[in-house]
């Protein structure tokens, strides 16, 4: 075998291998059934809509991060796993 097949071969082999990483490293998990305002994770200007006591009425408004009337949805059953969560209320995934 020549080296230029060789260096083909080879080449062609790294492509493929590639390809089967790129394709698992993009996989999305299933859409969840209901999700949770999940209060007091927020970062600072990443909450989702307004705060819980109407100080604001937009996302992307938090000024603190953590703060607890600042909230992001979580798919249900997650807010309680993180530090510092609390579950203001859910709502059913739009199908």
């Amino acid at each position: 075998m020549s080296n230029r097949t060789s260096l083909t071969l080879a080449s062609a082999l790294a492509t493929l291998a590639m390809a089967g990483v790129t394709t698992s490293a993009l996989a999305v998990p299933d859409q969840p059934d209901q999700w949770e305002k999940c209060a007091g994770i927020a970062k600072a200007g990443q909450n989702d809509c307004g705060a819980l006591d109407g100080t604001h009425a937009c996302a992307g408004q938090a000024s603190a991060d953590g703060h607890p009337e600042e909230w992001v949805y979580v798919p249900a059953g997650t807010c309680e796993k993180i530090v510092g969560g609390r579950v203001a209320a859910t709502k059913p995934a739009k199908g």
